[in-house]
């Protein structure tokens, strides 16, 4: 069974093996605090094991209630912010990625697209506009139903679901995951009838991925979540059982640690396909939302190469020697172009002639990496063996369970968020709201 793997090979000018050694028993340490629940923000540890442990039950009714949406809708509009649509998003783009020329919907398709994100009204207009000649249903998602941006285009597309279908088929369109027994929403869902799921108490809104919050509109989009969850549950496995030598999350966490300590404030996720751009955004709500706080945390940030190369390729070649690379390859592409030769060379490409462009991609990415590293730019490189679900949820748990433990490492709670509510605050008081 392959699982995603972690490359240090161009840690190795930056890093001295002895500093593995002297950081060991503190990942080890911090890692223990998590599997033994005992450091700050434990009431927040369901996602730990719930690729082993979900609500079956639960999971039977989101593949039914998707069975339903694709059988009244062509289009699913997912209302959440952060948490709540992030995952969900990323997971839509890494296995069905949008293409270049959009494609007329194949029957019995589900586009699925978003609400609540911001608080832009041509956005809304837009989408607006465009719903009223598609069937749609929702898929409502706050765990208290009274988040500013999520509850204003509620309202909007509720109201347009009922002028459209009447209050009896708008019930039979709008879902609501939300929390098990109180809030506005949870309300709201039991006086109208909606159907209901939960947003667990244990799980925070960014580890909630493998919860209702993702996997209704990933199943709705005709993704395998059932292989989603089991990668999540073989990697929980294989993370749980392997010595900190061959551990991706505890090599991760230990390197990624090592060179913040050396200066490097900031870590960039690269990528070189499009698909893996929505990861980043998911990956970066995790961790800022996780280790920024109390004055401390590595900045995530992120670049898509190579079209970012043409832009922040200079800074990151001769800027400031600030920041490393965590480097994305797709190992197999499930498809490839080979480059022909032409007769009169005016590209002067003829010597690609014969060669996959993925081949040229991953060269390019080789390349970059050899530069970067030769500037000053430590890259650790993760590859995933494939572009498919199980993968996936394998690179989820990864990426949850290393914040986790570097969290705990550096010193905070990985679980709350204390700073977003300061602009709330604002925004509440210029608004006028008492």
């Amino acid at each position: 069974m392959a699982f995603i793997s972690l490359n240090l090979t161009h840690t190795t000018n930056f890093i001295e093996p002895a500093e593995f050694d002297a950081i060991e028993p503190q990942v080890q340490a911090a890692a223990a605090v998590l599997e033994h629940r005992s450091g700050p923000g434990n009431e927040f540890l369901g996602w730990l094991d719930l690729p082993v442990n979900y609500d079956q039950a639960e999971f039977a009714r989101i593949l039914e209630a998707a069975q339903r949406i694709r059988e009244q809708s062509t289009v699913l509009v997912v209302i959440g912010i952060g948490g709540s649509y992030l995952g969900a998003k990323a997971a839509l783009e890494f296995c069905q990625p949008t293409a270049a020329l959009p494609k007329s919907a194949d029957p019995g398709s589900v586009d699925i697209c978003f609400a609540g994100t911001n608080l832009s009204a041509p956005y809304l207009n837009q989408l607006l506009a465009g719903l009223k000649g598609r069937d749609f249903s929702v898929n409502v998602i706050s765990k208290s139903g009274t988040t500013t941006e999520p509850a204003i285009a509620f309202r909007l597309l509720k109201k347009l679901l009922e002028e459209k279908y009447g209050k009896a088929g708008a019930r039979s369109r709008i879902f609501a995951t939300t929390d098990r027994a109180k809030g506005a929403l949870k309300t709201l869902a039991g006086r109208e009838g909606y159907e209901t799921f939960v947003v667990p108490d244990d799980v925070g809104g960014r580890f909630s991925v493998l919860t209702a919050v993702g996997l209704l509109p990933l199943a709705a989009a005709g993704i395998a979540v059932d292989q989603l969850m089991r990668g999540a549950a073989d990697a929980r496995a294989n993370f749980q059982q392997t010595a900190f030598a061959q551990n991706t999350v505890l090599q991760y966490v230990a390197a990624r640690n090592i060179l913040h300590r050396k200066g490097k404030a900031i870590e960039m996720l690269i990528n070189y396909e499009p698909r893996l751009h929505y990861l980043a955004e998911w990956w970066k709500q995790l961790y800022g939302e996780s280790e920024g706080k109390d004055g401390k945390g590595i900045f995530p940030a992120s670049a898509d190469f190579t079209t970012d190369l043409h832009s922040l390729g200079q800074y990151i070649q001769d800027g400031r020697r600030h920041l490393f690379e965590t480097l994305l390859e797709i190992q197999n592409p499930e498809s490839d172009i080979v480059l022909e030769a032409e007769a009169d060379d005016l590209d002067g490409l003829n010597y690609l002639a014969g060669k996959t462009l993925d081949y040229v991609n991953k060269k390019a990415a080789e390349g970059t990496l050899e530069a970067h590293v030769a500037g000053g730019v430590p890259n650790l490189k993760i590859t995933i063996p494939e572009a498919n679900p199980y993968y996936l949820g394998q690179l989820f748990y990864f990426f949850e369970k290393a914040c986790a433990v570097s969290g705990y490492l550096l010193g905070v709670n990985p679980f709350d968020q204390p700073g977003v509510e300061a602009y709330k605050k604002n925004m509440f008081r210029l608004l006028g709201k008492k």
